[in-house]
């Protein structure tokens, strides 16, 4: 299904019936992350699937997708379909997105998932990586690409899961070199969001990689530390709907039902 939103056009899909769950994909992916996923979730409840700007099949939207946009994008799309409360579950970038969308939008907020993700901003050491990045993409958009995915897996997963990380290369490279840039500027200037794990009134779960090669392992933990923030940890690496399948088919079924 596509929605037009501020002239771009949206890609979504939907499908089952219930309680409505907003599935958020990470840089560099799609929608398609979730089909599994979505196949078991949608059993129970209905389950909204987005194409974030500048991927998949929705348009690019401007320079710079910033988490706000992203947020307000996904809120336009739901309020579209008519929805006014939802669990929403982001993988790294969507649980960026996720927690913006939670700080603009909290009545409509039943529980929030980020798997692989971090409520922090980025260090001046990642805003330095991520302009080097943007010069990598604006040089040769396709060998980035073919570079990044794999260094998302934990070392020894690379060459466990060659054929995920060949058909998500693929995937990524469909992507247009402005779709990555902007969202490499829009990552690099989201702000500290950790005042949500304090504040909010709906459950939070986090999913957490111990061999997470995009996230610090303990600054994840310490990012929780006097918080309501139900923690799952995995031994792998950023990749938890691959790596640790069925480990995070559970987790995630179980948060869907304390909602």
């Amino acid at each position: 299904m596509n929605f037009i939103y501020k002239n771009t056009s949206i890609h979504f899909t939907i499908s089952g019936k219930g309680s409505a769950l907003v599935l958020l994909h990470g840089f560099l992916e799609n929608n398609t992350m979730w089909n599994e996923i979505a196949a078991v979730l949608s059993k129970r409840n209905k389950v909204i699937c987005i194409d974030l700007l500048g991927h998949g099949k929705t348009e690019n939207h401007g320079y710079i997708h910033t988490m706000e946009e992203q947020a307000e994008m996904v809120k336009a799309v739901l309020n579209h379909l008519h929805l006014r409360k939802y669990i929403i579950i982001g993988h790294s970038m969507g649980g960026y997105i996720a927690l913006v969308f939670a700080k603009l939008f909290p009545q409509n907020i039943k529980g929030l998932c980020l798997m692989n993700s971090t409520a922090l901003p980025d260090s001046e050491e990642k805003k330095i990586n991520r302009d080097r990045a943007i010069i990598a993409v604006k040089q040769n958009h396709k060998t980035f690409v073919r570079i990044a995915i794999p260094m998302l897996f934990s070392e020894e997963n690379r060459t466990v899961f060659t054929s995920e990380i060949k058909q998500i290369t693929n995937e990524a490279l469909q992507i247009s070199p402005q779709g990555i840039i902007a969202s490499l500027e829009g990552m690099k200037i989201r702000k500290d969001q950790t005042s949500i794990y304090k504040n909010s009134n709906f459950p939070i779960q986090m999913i957490v990689g111990k061999q997470d090669p995009a996230l610090d392992y303990l600054s994840l933990i310490n990012q929780t530390k006097n918080t309501k923030v139900k923690v799952v940890e995995f031994p792998d690496g950023h990749m938890s709907h691959i790596e640790n399948k069925d480990d995070l088919m559970n987790a995630l079924t179980t948060f869907v039902k304390i909602c």
